[in-house]
């Protein structure tokens, strides 16, 4: 079967998704997650978009090896040079230059003649294979362009030197068999495609993504580019998980397959819900919580005689265990060490002690700590950093005839700093006392509580964004206690504001 390339844009289109802001050292955690995970292609950012941009495609550039490293470009010359900037020490670098095709961009958003996008194009790809020996171009909103203008301006970027194709369904406007025809087309109709990568880059509007990749996939596309948990603009794109286990379980359908190494999917799923504090939907497919579980009596009588009459993937193909070692107040460091190596993750020693001391912290709270409870602790490992501000005590007061209270004890800089405050709730009383403390303009953007595990003693996990008036962050807390896990939260986002300043 012929390969299918795994193009990943969680850093660039994914944290284009409303409410997420990685920083540089989240992304490179993520950049070497999607290294084991084993993708082709990591789209490290759009480069000249920020410093910040800026800084995670270099370092991920200089530090994650084995990989494609791509950055996003516009089809200018300033956007090409920035790009490279970041890219040039990479081990294997990609630009990926783009302009809009369809008439309704190319008339209100370029105000541009076709030909005058064509040259644009070709200019563009000249400029950047003059720095780069990968170049891939994106004709933006293809699928509403007229077909034969794509043959046209794909066949002459291609003479001036592009390496990669790109046919994004830029506003989830296709359907699959639609845009299994336009791949078809362009396969027969675009001077030189056999000798490039066509790639596909769909969006989700109207929950078509991955039905429209894999579409694309059964008529000749080679690559496609989708991210983790499917995350990204508007709706999101196609999501890497659901694509890769398509192509893996029916791969006599597509002709294809992936070099993923699927057993990593899971916990990179898990890894990018925890960073940019946006948890999985429940019956997401493949990742989500219930993907496995089976609740009917007859489907639970049919799983117990052949698992195979309910399940088409099994959950340790995605990296699922489904044993369960019980680990307490008593398990030691080695004990917790090989649990966390077992499921898969890749730590520092300086990073399994940390989880460690925070595992100890838990099972004094909880009889049993569960594989969810530490796969949880080593995604907030994720969270680490230098604190401006840390928890030392809370103690709230509430009821429902007593006006809600808190007082909040938090250690800048070696200092101690204490305030009390009435809210609308415990929580909101607990923000309001850690406003007091650090005197400084922030709103609370969204604020999300979830139980990571069952039972009486549950982990709770709250996410948090909070946003000044040049910046927003997401925080995120674990603890057995619902309010010390929300004031962990504003307090990570918190620190993040504080060090981007």
């Amino acid at each position: 079967m012929r390969k299918i390339k795994i193009f990943d844009t969680t850093l660039r289109d994914g944290e284009q998704s409303a409410g997420i802001n990685l920083n540089v050292a989240e992304k490179v955690k993520i950049a070497k997650q999607l290294a084991r995970l084993q993708v082709d292609i990591i789209e490290a950012g759009f480069a000249i978009a920020s410093p910040g941009d800026f800084e995670a495609i270099q370092t991920i550039a200089r530090e994650v090896p084995g990989v494609t490293v791509c950055s996003l470009a516009r089809a200018m010359q300033a956007d090409i040079d920035r790009a490279w900037e970041a890219l040039k020490e990479a081990e294997d670098p990609l630009i990926h230059t783009f302009i809009a095709t369809s008439e309704i961009h190319m008339q209100y958003k370029l105000n541009k003649e076709p030909d005058q996008v064509i040259a644009m194009a070709v200019a563009a790809v000249e400029y950047a294979r003059g720095r780069c020996p990968k170049v891939e171009f994106s004709a933006e909103d293809a699928t509403r362009s007229d077909w034969d203008f794509l043959c046209k301006i794909f066949s002459a970027v291609i003479k001036a030197g592009a390496t990669a194709l790109n046919v994004p369904d830029t506003v989830g406007y296709a359907t699959p068999s639609e845009f299994g025809r336009l791949i078809a087309y362009l396969k027969k109709n675009v001077a030189g495609i056999d000798q490039v990568t066509l790639s596909v880059h769909c969006h989700n509007d109207l929950g078509l993504a991955v039905a429209n990749s894999l579409a694309a996939v059964e008529n000749g596309a080679d690559q496609v580019e989708c991210t983790i948990n499917g995350l990204g603009e508007r709706a999101g794109n196609a999501a890497l998980e659901e694509v890769v286990m398509a192509l893996r379980t029916r791969g006599e359908n597509f002709q294809g397959v992936t070099g993923i190494e699927t057993e990593q999917i899971y916990r990179s799923s898990q890894l990018v819900s925890a960073l940019t504090g946006k948890p999985v939907q429940h019956n997401k497919a493949i990742v989500g919580a219930n993907a496995f579980a089976h609740e009917a009596g007859i489907h639970q009588d049919g799983m117990l005689k052949n698992r195979m009459t309910y399940e088409i993937i099994t959950p340790e193909s995605i990296g699922l265990s489904q044993s369960q070692i019980v680990l307490g107040k008593h398990s030691g460091r080695h004990a917790v060490k090989n649990r966390v190596v077992e499921l898969g993750y890749t730590l520092t020693e300086a990073e399994h002690e940390r989880v460690y001391r925070q595992f100890i912290e838990l099972a004094d709270k909880k009889k049993e700590v569960t594989d969810t409870d530490l796969e949880a602790l080593v995604g907030n490992e994720g969270q680490s950093g230098a604190k401006e501000y840390e928890l030392d005590y809370v103690q709230v007061s509430t009821g429902n005839r007593t006006i809600p209270t808190a007082t909040v004890r938090l250690n800048h800089k070696e200092k101690l700093h204490q305030e009390a405050a009435c809210g609308d709730g415990p929580v909101d009383a607990a923000y309001k006392a850690i406003d007091r403390i650090i005197n400084r303009p922030v709103v609370l953007k969204d604020y999300t509580i979830r139980a990571i595990s069952s039972g009486e003693d549950a982990l709770g996990e709250v996410s948090v964004k909070l946003a000044d008036a040049e910046s927003s962050f997401v925080g995120r807390g674990l603890s057995t206690d619902i309010i010390e896990a929300s004031v962990l939260a504003y307090l990570n986002a918190l620190n993040k504001l504080v060090q981007s300043s």
